[in-house]
């Protein structure tokens, strides 16, 4: 029960506190405008394919929520919405419904409520270690899913008075897991970013695709710094204020990343068309976001459509400034990196990749 209490803490602590990073790297993205972009903005074809299912533009709901009795109806929201939009989603940790069965509806509503769709499931890598292989079959076999998300986020449990951060063993788990299971396995992180080091670790170990959760949207740090305050907890608090900018931001992680022979899932700052695009021309197959449907999902499906179809257009037009008639020219569209993000790259040896994908 506590994991089911600590699920709509955070769902609430999302909706109502300023919990996004101090900076979105995007800022130092800059796409080069076309002037004549010979192209028929009506006709720009926005649909991509990933991991074998077809999505009407670029993007998916990230992992959320569920494992709460009143996380339901804001799940089967999220989905009809992906559903009718024809885009992917995943569901938040499905740990609670491991350790309590009662839990299982609130994340089982999502295939419900979408039988068509892209659904991954989502487990931490520790719950991976803790429930082994049969635990993860347990829950794709909850949703049907069509992937599973094994994700990462040691930073959120080093702050936790309730974390646990024992990391030994976690490769090879992610590895038999990537043996075994029937389902694609997308190696994720949370907010503190993806380097190419790990990444190819993720890569060597059998995953399918990588959702690089970097810097600059939400920080679960900060998410831990109120839930410390409501308990009055001095250490975990300093450590969230300490830690809130922590990580590597996701322009860079997506540049690193991309480096290797598998889709790269661009999450962390992703707040409208334009990110979608920069994310795809720094190397990006696909996007996701989480926090710009929150609130909206706490109202009703026809507002996540409202914010999806909002992104969507914001895209269609960005594309067509690019002069791209569909996503794969706008994988090949000039950009322009500044400030920060250029510095990271460059002490980093990445920022020649940018140029060299430009060139594919």
């Amino acid at each position: 029960m506590r994991t089911s209490k600590r699920k709509i803490e955070h769902l609430l602590l999302c909706a109502e506190k300023d919990v996004e990073a101090e900076r979105n790297y995007f800022d130092d993205v800059h796409l080069v405008h076309v002037a004549l972009p010979e192209v028929d903005k009506d006709g720009i074809d926005t649909s991509v394919e990933f991991l074998g299912f077809k999505l009407s533009f670029p993007m998916m709901i990230a992992a959320m929520t569920g494992g709460h009795p009143e996380t339901k109806r804001i799940n089967e929201a999220l989905a009809t919405a992906a559903e009718e939009l024809h885009v992917g989603m995943g569901v938040g940790s499905q740990r609670a419904a491991l350790e309590d069965p009662s839990q299982e509806d609130s994340f089982r509503i999502v295939r419900d409520a979408a039988p068509t769709t892209f659904i991954y499931a989502n487990i931490g890598v520790l719950q991976l270690k803790e429930f082994g292989v049969e635990g993860v079959e347990k829950i794709i076999d909850m949703i049907d899913a069509d992937a599973v998300a094994i994700h990462l986020n040691f930073l959120q449990e080093a702050i936790q008075p309730e974390g646990e951060t024992n990391a030994r063993g976690c490769l090879l788990a992610i590895k038999e897991a990537c043996a075994s299971l029937k389902v694609p396995v997308i190696g994720k992180e949370t907010g503190a970013g993806m380097s190419y080091g790990t990444a190819k670790k993720l890569f060597e170990a059998g995953v399918s695709a990588i959702d690089v959760g970097g810097l600059g949207g939400t920080s679960w740090a900060a998410v831990e710094v109120y839930r410390a305050m409501q308990e009055r907890d001095e250490l975990a608090e300093r450590l969230g204020r300490l830690l809130w900018n922590w990580g590597i931001p996701t322009p860079v992680s997506i540049v690193e990343c991309s480096s290797l022979p598998l889709p790269i899932i661009a999450t962390g700052g992703i707040r409208s068309g334009l990110e979608i695009a920069k994310s795809l021309a720094l190397g990006a197959d696909v996007c996701s976001a989480a926090l710009p449907f929150v609130k909206p999902a706490m109202r009703d499906a026809e507002e996540v459509k409202k914010a999806l179809e909002t992104m969507a257009e914001e895209l269609r037009v960005i594309m067509f400034l690019c002069g791209s008639s569909d996503v794969e020219g706008l994988k090949r569209a000039e950009v322009v990196v500044t400030g920060k993000t250029k510095e990271i790259l460059e002490q980093r040896g990445f920022l020649r990749r940018i140029q060299k994908v430009r060139e594919k």
